[in-house]
């Protein structure tokens, strides 16, 4: 059978993404892989200069994306088939170009963990990701910033003179373009994926990538890899070296014999060829191996506890079974940022297929043994020597520029192609897909004036790479180039001259809401509580008199709502969020976040009872932050009584 790549379309039951939140990512990402001062001692040298360069100031330019409930309903996505007599490749485009499923065609084996739904949550480092299948993560420690994004699609002639389909976008936390090339050979049982990374600056930039594969969890699951030590990570923050299969009188290589939420970072034998591998009970599973670049492995692992189980509900539906994740990525760990030289680039080839090895053996006592039979089996199905020769083979067409479209990402490589004057051969980024978001910086660029908008509104993306910020310093100074002026400057870390570029632009804006919620976000991080509640008070107010309704106006008063009436209770200050709460729309109080709001303002003013039965009323919070603890920590404050199971969602021990 030859290889034949199609499109088609895939019904789930959806959540429908909703707006992006228009206020610009001001704050540090979350902390959750942050890493405690304790556990940097003793760190291999390259492993603790990696974890140090360059983390993340800011989510800047890239917006959050929390806009999604979860009511759903039947919808149509998308997607990209590729299908051999072995394999069959489904491919969400629009939903950062993530493999959905993998089918092994003789058995009808589905390989991945395959979601039968489609539920954003607070996972990725601006919100919205979803779980299972094959995920592509670039950009910083964390899900990428481009999980529910669109990327660019077409055809491209593979090596062995059939079709392969590239993906590619421009990765703005770290300003690069990326390729992801999907070839599947006529009598391959493997999916070969060649990923290209590309610096076109003249300066070095961090680089993160780590493949994510989501495969099913049972009893009898065993993850393998070439290892005996691994670097665990909790959500208690700490990095420890760890042994092989067992660690504190279990075997960590079967994932519900964990209770919390952990990773495993394998520690790939020297000289040995990187891969790992899910197989269940018979011995029958998931493998993934790449060239030497790729050279990290990772297991993460919900845990049988009730928070971990709780997760994988929320992600998907009851009674649908659970998963495990696989990991391969360019460092040892996912907390290190690998530094890519000026105008250089990174590439590797990846191959994903079935694996069958002895169950005796794989699930025997003898860990040597067990990783030993399915590294023997990978090698006869696939050997090592085979991969090198494909990852050349595909290397030699990696700048082969892209022949029919299947789908269209973002306008924002085409705006910094064409601004840089960057020659990406194989990844055209063309104008034709610049949109509105990107009409206002082509206009800075090519007249040094950023222009007014149109009609009322929230204001647009901002840009904050150097030479954007250096043409809004020359630009015209009115109060919206101010307002963007000072989000890139607050970026580069002047944070004094980015306040002063908002005090400018507030002194003449017909729309003040902006920037004293830039403001407020300044004050609040500098510990001025006080000054930041006022800030947000009044900005609130300025919001409510100018929205004009609309689903952009309504995303804008959802968001700084929430960061309005955070800070006023933070101050003590329940009479000012009460005010806030008076001008809120109706269809915004019962949004999960707001209704956690109103818990905490009905205890701030003495009303412990009724703050208690909001809970008990049962809410959601659609966009609970991976690790986050506020519901426990709020019903802590309201009752001794147990946590109800529906809001633990606890990753770590209390004790922690």
């Amino acid at each position: 059978m030859a290889t034949t790549v199609s499109r088609s379309v895939l019904t789930l039951p959806a959540t429908p993404l909703g707006p992006e939140n228009p206020l610009p990512a001001l704050r540090a990402p979350n902390g959750v892989h942050a890493l405690d001062e304790r556990s940097r001692a003793g760190l291999p040298r390259d492993m603790a200069r990696q974890i140090g360069y360059e983390p993340l100031r800011s989510l800047l330019p890239v917006r959050i994306r929390d806009g999604y409930q979860r009511q759903r309903s039947e919808r149509d996505i998308e997607t990209i088939v590729i299908e051999n007599a072995h394999l069959r490749v489904t491919v969400l485009p629009g939903l950062g170009g993530r493999i959905h499923s993998l089918v092994h065609v003789p058995t009808g084996r589905e390989l991945l963990y395959r979601n039968p739904v489609f539920q954003p949550a607070n996972f990725a480092l601006n919100g919205a990701w979803f779980s299972g299948g094959i995920e592509w993560n670039i950009g910083a420690t964390g899900h990428t910033t481009l999980s529910c994004a669109p990327l660019h699609a077409a055809l491209v002639p593979a090596p062995d003179g059939g079709a392969m389909v590239r993906l590619w976008e421009w990765e703005r936390l770290r300003d690069m373009p990326f390729q992801v090339d999907l070839w599947l050979p006529e009598d391959s049982e493997f999916l070969y994926v060649g990923v290209r990374v590309r610096n076109p600056h003249e300066r070095p930039a961090p680089v993160y990538w780590w493949s994510n594969i989501a495969v099913p969890e049972g009893p009898g699951t065993r993850v393998l890899a070439p290892a005996d030590e691994a670097w665990h990570f909790g959500y208690e923050r700490s990095l420890r070296s760890v042994p092989v299969p067992q660690w504190e009188g279990k075997d960590r290589t079967y994932p519900l014999n964990s209770t919390y939420p952990a990773d495993f970072f394998y520690e790939v034998q020297e000289g040995h060829r990187p891969w790992i591998a899910s197989l269940d009970a018979d011995g029958h599973g998931l493998v993934q191996t790449s060239t030497a670049r790729l050279r990290g492995r990772k297991l993460f692992v919900w845990g049988a506890g009730e928070g971990g189980r709780r997760w994988q509900e929320w992600l998907t539906e009851p009674g649908t079974g659970g998963y495990a994740e696989i990991q391969a990525g360019l460092a040892r760990t996912q907390l290190e940022h690998v530094r890519l030289e000026a105008g250089a680039e990174f590439s590797w080839l990846e191959a994903y297929g079935a694996l069958a090895a002895d169950p005796a053996a794989v699930h025997g006592d003898d860990w040597a043994a067990a990783r030993g039979s399915a590294g023997a089996a990978l090698e006869s199905a696939l050997p090592g020597a085979a991969v090198d020769a494909a990852y050349e083979a595909w290397r030699a067409c990696a700048d082969t520029e892209p022949g029919e479209r299947l789908a269209a990402g973002s306008g924002w490589g085409a705006l910094e192609a064409l601004c840089g004057g960057h020659t990406l051969p194989g990844t055209p980024f063309g104008e034709d897909t610049l949109g509105e978001d990107q009409e206002p910086w082509l206009e800075l660029w090519r007249t040094g004036v950023f222009p007014a908008p149109r009609r009322a509104a929230p204001p647009g993306p901002s840009l904050v790479a150097p030479h954007w910020r250096d043409m809004l310093e020359t630009a015209r100074a009115d109060p919206l180039t101010e307002y963007h002026l000072g989000v890139a400057q607050w970026h580069a870390g002047d944070i004094a001259q980015a306040v002063r570029s908002w005090e400018r632009g507030l002194a003449l804006a017909p729309s003040r809401w902006p920037l004293l919620r830039c403001l407020a976000v300044a004050d609040d991080l500098a510990g001025d509580r006080e000054r930041a509640a006022r800030w947000y008070a009044e900005a609130f107010v300025d919001l409510a008199q100018e929205s004009r309704g609309g689903t952009n106006w309504l995303a804008a008063e959802s968001a700084l709502g929430r960061e309005a009436m955070e800070a006023l209770l933070a101050a003590g200050q329940p009479a000012r969020a009460r005010s806030v709460w008076d001008r809120l729309r109706p269809a915004l109080r019962d949004e999960g976040r707001f209704r956690l709001a109103a818990a905490r303002l009905l205890a701030a003013e003495g009303h412990v009872v009724a703050a208690r039965r909001v809970f008990e009323e049962d809410f959601e919070l659609a966009d609970l932050r991976e690790g986050e603890e506020i519901l426990s920590e709020v019903w802590s404050t309201l009752t001794d009584r147990p946590l109800p199971r529906q809001y633990n969602f606890r990753m770590r021990p209390l004790e922690a």
